[in-house]
């Protein structure tokens, strides 16, 4: 799209983007979420809830599963539950100050990383400067992603480390709407409506 002398590139596919439930998500294990999109191609789309905990399980308990000992320090660091799919698979979204073999770069200042050697690093209190751990994950096949959002499930914006990354999970799904111009008592569950 052309806006005056300025070309705008509107964005096709949405991975380093936020993708914000609308209120009347239809699906119950989405409501209120936020997932930042790591990948979204035409082939499908993958991504990790970033407001909402995990709860069955610690860190300390998972690196203990792993057979890494976990020293105090551990504690700190919360579980997210990143989507629905293979809740026992883990990934640490993180800034890019740590990037190793498995890491893949999603977008300007954060990477994915799926390997024991972050969970080492970060209990070790190396690792990231910022990271978000989560367990399973958000997945849509060819184009099911598009058709949730055109049924007005789903408003997507830029990502926001401080959405992503911040402890603050109650106000993710709110500063997001707001991140997107919109408000959550402004908008209608109902498709062709806001």
């Amino acid at each position: 799209m052309v806006m005056g002398k300025r070309r705008v590139e509107i964005p096709t596919f949405f991975a380093g983007h936020l993708l914000v439930a609308m209120p009347g998500m239809p699906d119950p294990r989405f409501a209120r979420t936020v997932i930042y999109m790591c990948a979204h191609t035409k082939d499908g789309a993958m991504g990790l809830v970033v407001n909402k905990p995990f709860t069955q399980l610690s860190f300390p308990d998972l690196l203990d599963q792993l057979g890494i000992k976990a020293p105090p320090r551990a504690k700190a660091i919360r579980l997210r539950s990143g989507g629905p799919v293979e809740a026992g698979r883990g990934f640490v979204l993180h800034s890019d100050d740590y990037m190793h073999d498995g890491t893949m770069p999603v977008q300007d200042g954060i990477a994915l990383t799926a390997t024991v050697d972050i969970l080492k690093a970060m209990a070790d209190g190396g690792g990231p400067a910022r990271s978000l751990l989560a367990l399973g994950y958000a997945n849509w096949g060819p184009g099911q992603l598009e058709t949730e959002m055109t049924g007005n499930g789903w408003l997507t914006v830029p990502a926001d480390e401080a959405i992503v990354f911040d402890s603050d999970l109650e106000s993710k799904w709110e500063r997001a709407l707001v991140k997107a111009g919109a408000h959550p008592s402004f908008l209608s569950g109902e498709a062709g409506h806001a």
